[in-house]
């Protein structure tokens, strides 16, 4: 199979695949239209490849396209599992708009940025002047309700299936990612919650992300998921995502 990656760092391992910076694509653009198989666009070249191009992609549309925007990923999440998001208002900055956050939720509640990764871009909003200061920097509200946690559960899915689910904690901030420096441990996952995780990726057509998900009064939430997740935990159980994706679409290794 002719392959072609635009991020070699996600695709160690794999056989027979030629390398393109993202910005020389249209330089590039007859080694790519003999390829079979584009293996980890970024979202701006998802639609020139899929769209125009004709090319089948890794991770699939769905994946990069609504993993780039917390806005887009919420409302799919609404049309196919919305028992399982937490109250959620998304709304443009106005006067009106910010009486109707203080409105509909009590402190504290979570602000975020619509695109951000890692835990950064997170606010937890404890007064009117923090979420003055959040509304002046962004144009467009993302609130949820604080739902009281001390960890998350990340599953990661390559293909149609959970590769690797632990749980991350934190007791220093309400940030459980590893990259604000959550604890990660393997024990107890709820099986019900990685069907979740699984079952709304299938609907949805994600092939590739990390789901964040909670645990609240038995009920399972998701927060969010991303197409690009950390390596961490699968280094400490000793899994490669390199095979797992070449095995899920048949490449060499």
């Amino acid at each position: 199979m002719n392959v072609i990656s635009f991020n070699p760092f996600r695709t160690i391992g794999i056989q027979n695949q030629h390398y393109i910076k993202p910005e020389n694509m249209f330089l590039e653009k007859q080694r790519i239209e003999e390829a079979d198989l584009c293996l980890f666009p970024e979202n701006w070249q998802v639609n020139s490849l899929v769209y125009g191009l004709k090319k089948r992609i890794f991770p699939s549309i769905q994946s990069i396209q609504l993993g780039f925007n917390k806005i887009e990923m919420t409302r799919a999440l609404w049309s196919v599992v919305p028992e399982h998001v937490p109250k959620t208002m998304i709304l443009g900055r106005n006067r009106d708009t910010f009486q109707k956050v203080l409105d509909e939720f009590p402190f504290p509640f979570v602000a975020k940025e619509i695109r951000s990764s890692m835990g950064r871009g997170v606010f937890l909003i404890e007064n009117e002047q923090q979420f003055r200061e959040y509304s002046d920097q962004n144009p467009t509200y993302y609130i949820q309700e604080f739902l009281p946690i001390e960890r998350d559960l990340r599953v990661c899915i390559v293909g149609e299936k959970a590769i690797a689910s632990y749980w991350r904690e934190n007791k220093d901030t309400f940030k459980n990612n590893v990259a604000q420096g959550g604890r990660i441990y393997f024990d107890d996952i709820p099986p019900e919650a990685v069907e979740v995780a699984v079952r709304t990726a299938q609907t949805l057509g994600i092939d590739h992300a990390g789901f964040d998900l909670i645990v609240v009064d038995n009920h399972y939430y998701i927060l969010e998921f991303n197409t690009l997740f950390g390596n961490q935990g699968f280094q400490e159980l000793n899994v490669s995502v390199e095979e797992e994706i070449a095995n899920y679409l048949g490449l060499e290794r």
